[in-house]
């Protein structure tokens, strides 16, 4: 043994070539933590100082070779001076150029998934041999940065700079044959042959049948462009990026100024400047809200996952109430692989959603994401009909019909006396309370929510919405199940509007009150929009239907008069009594028209100004600040009231939700983080400086001690 750790080991295998392996103990994945860095500098020391070795396999024990760095060390890590972060990637990026210059032929066989740092260890050595089971790339964008052990400086020199840009700035991950197209590997093999193909290409370099120095050589010296060349290279797809990320979200543009930096430098001083570059971006609002994102995201799957003992599994499923939701519904579930019955009343209803069924597996195919053979056999999966027959099958019901708690109840317990005693019953609503519709079931503890957002096949979320009565097994079979269809589930506690749809109405609240002072509706959604939103309030009341918004509304001044009752008329009453319903009547805020392509098309309507005239009571002109606080804070003190009240257990779920449901900007984290960039005492100041409009703006009492204690939601 040449070295032993706990997640490296170094060998002697056969005729003077030497195994690096990763198998980082107690963890089911290899990832770069501090650990596993200390022990590859050792390792690498260890190589080095060896004699009688010719050549270095770099290997995995596990299903992946290396996930990528350890992100749950970011948050420390990043907190610290610039000058550290610089003086950290640095010093790791040490230990990958001693690997690279290594005096022998080194070569990476890529077993499984290898990710971020993972694929920049691959990058370091002179070749790479993939399975086809693998997958590479560099997603480091995706967490408001770019690679940062060498990948913006040997992925340029290996593929081209425009590949490289792609690969970077895009943060997708590559299936074989792409990585060996793009030329990011050298060789595609069976997993049964990986091993014996790295073996083989180690002895061909030692019988100097391939020139190992000359690949070598590529990598650490400067990039072969011209000036000229390098110009077009790197502007143009400078303006292309930009235009693609946006302002908000500067790192992909940031990787591209990087690279054109370097492109004329040597490994060592490239390596330099990606450090500095690296650093300036880790240290961004963005990256801290992204880092976070994960983090969070880590945390709702763990949540997922210690529910699973308790869950039944969910071999057939049914959807009660067919239509748009019900055939999206249906749709997934078939997509994902449990098969579902698709019950509905009437043939038209049946018809509807098979056919929405249909359009989506068609556009799957269209784009090649779907081959004809699979979409004749999702199809095949979603089982059409007009009454209970196989019901006795099924292990879990999603109940989709009519937003009408009467027509809920009468589904709910006919659909109770055709299934088994063990059948998890679940209701698809977003206003009806789970615990109003459990009062006439003769099994309560098998009744949960399951809300799902429009359109399914769109929207990662789901609400799964425990009632007094509903049993662990109920909420874990239901969140197993919503995981099987590839959403993220989050469990929340019943009450009106539960945790999205509660959080959202104060935001539309603070656009009516807008509006109501006088404020331009199209100037508060273009402010919106440049904040980050994927629409602004008005577009996104279209979206969602003005009747739909109207009874939510209801439901949640019913449930919290205080806040959400509002005195007289609103835009939205407006609209409603106007039958302006918004995208499904093609006018709202907005008239709708079709494109070129078919697709629904914003459109101006000045008429709309005329209509809201009786509404309007003031002519105030808002400033850009104005309007974000007032629409910002509503929502952000709601978001804090159900995190008080248990509406959810944890801030990261409540950020999640809204960011899953209604889109909030990512890279601003969510509301909670979103209050903490501020901070507490900061938020309440510019809260309190809308007190005369009432509840909506009140922070809590537990804010305000937050605020005096100097205390966050997260770090």
């Amino acid at each position: 043994m040449i070295y032993e750790g706990k997640a490296i080991t170094v060998k002697e295998i056969e005729g003077g070539i030497a195994q690096l392996n990763f198998d980082l103990k107690g963890e089911s994945v290899n990832k770069f933590n501090r650990l596993t860095i200390e022990e590859l500098r050792s390792a690498t020391d260890a190589l080095k100082s060896q004699k009688g070795v010719k050549a270095l396999v770099v290997t995995s024990s596990k299903d992946c070779f290396i996930v990528g760095a350890d992100i749950t060390e970011f948050t420390a890590l990043f907190a610290g001076p610039e000058e550290e972060l610089v003086a950290n990637n640095l010093t790791a990026n040490k230990i990958f150029s001693d690997i690279e210059d290594l005096p022998f032929p080194t070569v990476t066989a890529i077993n499984g998934i290898a990710l971020g740092g993972g694929f920049e260890m691959c990058l370091s050595t002179d070749f790479r041999v993939m399975s086809t089971k693998a997958k590479v790339g560099l997603p480091e964008v995706k967490l408001g940065i770019f690679p940062g052990f060498g990948g913006t400086v040997r992925l340029p020199r290996l593929i081209g700079a425009d590949n490289a840009i792609e690969w970077i700035c895009m943060g997708k991950e590559y299936r074989p044959d792409d990585a060996l197209k793009f030329g990011a590997v050298d060789a595609v093999v069976a997993p049964e042959k990986l091993f014996d193909a790295a073996i083989a290409l180690l002895k061909q370099c030692l019988d100097a049948k391939i020139d190992y120095k000359a690949r070598r050589e590529e990598k650490t010296t400067k990039l072969k462009l011209n000036a000229m060349e390098s110009m077009m290279t790197f502007e143009i797809a400078k303006g292309f990026v930009a235009a693609q990320a946006g302002k908000n979200y500067p790192s992909p543009v940031e990787s591209i100024k990087v690279m054109q930096k370097h492109a004329g430098m040597g490994r060592d001083k490239a390596l330099e400047v990606e450090a500095k570059g690296f650093a300036k971006m880790a240290k961004t609002s963005v990256s801290a809200s992204l880092v976070g994102l994960f983090l969070n995201d880590q945390e709702l799957k763990q949540k997922a996952k210690e529910l699973e003992p308790a869950a039944a599994e969910v071999k057939l499923a049914a959807v009660l109430g067919a239509g748009i939701m019900g055939g999206g519904v249906a749709y997934q579930s078939a997509l994902k692989g449990t098969p579902i019955i698709m019950k509905d009343i009437n043939p038209a209803g049946i018809t509807l959603g098979l056919n929405e069924a249909k359009k989506l597996l068609v556009k799957g195919v269209e784009k090649k994401k779907v081959t004809p053979e699979k979409m004749a056999d999702i199809l095949n999966s979603i089982t059409p009909t007009l009454n209970y027959g196989d019901f006795k099958n099924v292990d879990l019901v999603v109940e989709a019909v009519v937003e009408n708690p009467k027509v809920k109840d009468m589904v709910l317990r006919e659909c109770e006396d055709h299934v088994r005693e063990d059948t998890i019953l679940t209701t698809n609503t977003s206003t009806i309370s789970v615990n109003l519709l459990a009062k006439n079931l003769k099994r309560p503890e098998n009744f949960c929510g399951m809300h799902f957002f429009n359109p399914v096949h769109m929207m990662p979320l789901v609400e799964v919405i425990r009632g007094e009565k509903s049993s662990e097994k109920a909420i874990a079979t239901t969140v197993a199940y919503a995981k099987a269809m590839g959403k993220t589930p989050v469990v929340v506690n019943d009450c009106p509007g539960f945790l999205v749809n509660r959080i959202l109405f104060p935001y539309f609240g603070g656009f009516i009150g807008l509006v109501r002072d006088g404020a331009d509706f199209q100037q508060v959604d273009k402010i919106m929009e440049r904040f980050g939103w994927p629409m602004g309030p008005g577009y996104l009341l279209d979206v969602v239907g003005m009747d739909t918004a109207k009874h939510a509304g209801e439901v949640m001044a019913e449930g919290f008069p205080d806040r959400m009752k509002n005195e007289g008329r609103t835009a939205i009453d407006v609209m409603f009594e106007s039958k302006r319903y918004g995208q499904k009547t093609d006018s709202g805020f907005y008239r709708y028209e079709l494109d070129r392509k078919g697709k629904q098309k914003k459109v101006v309507d000045e008429t709309t100004y005329d209509l809201l005239k009786p509404v309007v009571q003031g002519s105030k002109e808002f400033s850009e600040e104005e309007i974000i606080e007032r629409m910002m804070v509503p929502l952000c003190i709601e978001t804090v009231r159900c995190l008080e009240d248990g509406i959810v257990d944890a801030p990261a779920e409540a950020d999640m939700g809204l960011i899953f449901g209604i889109g909030f900007p990512p890279f601003r984290g969510g509301a909670l983080r979103y209050i903490d960039s501020l901070g507490m005492a900061e938020f309440c100041k510019i809260a309190d400086k809308y007190a005369d409009l009432g509840p909506l703006y009140a922070p809590t009492a537990g804010m305000r001690e937050m605020a005096k204690a100097g205390k966050k939601f997260f770090g």
